[in-house]
């Protein structure tokens, strides 16, 4: 599979404050690489990174060309952000919030048909479209959150800790609703706290600790680690 995101010594800061260093990743056309870490290690900054929200240098590409500018810029290249915390607007509908990921030309012109996608992928938003977002369950949410970022129609879907309040029982929804959408053939990067879970779905795996990448690897190596082991599974 070729590489559809790499980025490569990618630095960011907050201010002062060196958030990332050097940090290098590759995410193939039709993967699930998932970036692990405890909280504070620099996952976050690493999507903020790539959708241009933060102050960065280093290289960045995708599709095989510099990615370059902010936020807007970066999707209209094809890459969707789900941030941590949903981010949806409480006081309009479902159908409202999953109405403005479509943010860009191409999307605008295929919502009708995008939005008929996402209702098949997750019935329940369909049952909810008139309810208020705010009034969703935090499962429900979320849902909302991942149909309004395939709204726009990624070649690359990236997720921000889709696991953080939910359930047990919601997590292991979302999380096979991510494999499902992979399997429709969208590339996925997702950012977890939850690494079992998060490796169990991914091919590909990177953990980063204080800033910095200090493992990766296939699924199978990365469960195999003893530093994974013991510092991320208690075994």
């Amino acid at each position: 599979m070729s590489a559809l995101l790499e980025l490569e010594g990618v630095d960011a800061r907050y201010g002062p404050i060196h958030a990332l260093h050097g940090v290098s990743l590759s995410v193939a056309e039709g993967e699930i690489a998932a970036v692990l870490g405890a909280n504070g290690a620099g996952k976050t900054t690493t999507l903020r990174a790539i959708s241009g929200t933060v102050r960065r240098n280093g290289g960045i590409s995708f599709a095989g060309r510099p990615l370059r500018g902010g936020p807007d810029a970066v999707a209209r290249r094809g890459i969707a952000h789900v941030p941590e915390g949903r981010q949806l607007f409480p006081t309009m509908t479902v159908r409202e919030n999953l109405e403005l990921g479509a943010r860009t030309r191409a999307a605008r012109g295929a919502r009708g048909e995008t939005l008929a996608r996402v209702f098949d992928l997750f019935p329940r938003l369909r049952e909810r479209a008139a309810q208020l977002a705010g009034t969703l369950s935090g499962g429900e949410q979320q849902m909302c959150a991942i149909g309004r970022g395939l709204m726009a129609r990624p070649r690359l879907l990236m997720l921000d800790e889709p696991s953080l309040g939910l359930a047990p029982v919601l997590v292991k929804t979302i999380f096979e609703d991510l494999a499902r959408i992979n399997g429709q053939g969208l590339t996925v990067l997702v950012v977890e706290q939850n690494v079992l879970r998060s490796l169990n779905l991914a091919h590909r795996g990177y953990v980063l600790e204080n800033g910095r990448m200090t493992l990766s690897g296939p699924r199978a190596d990365l469960l195999a680690s003893g530093h994974i082991k013991q510092a991320y599974l208690g075994l």
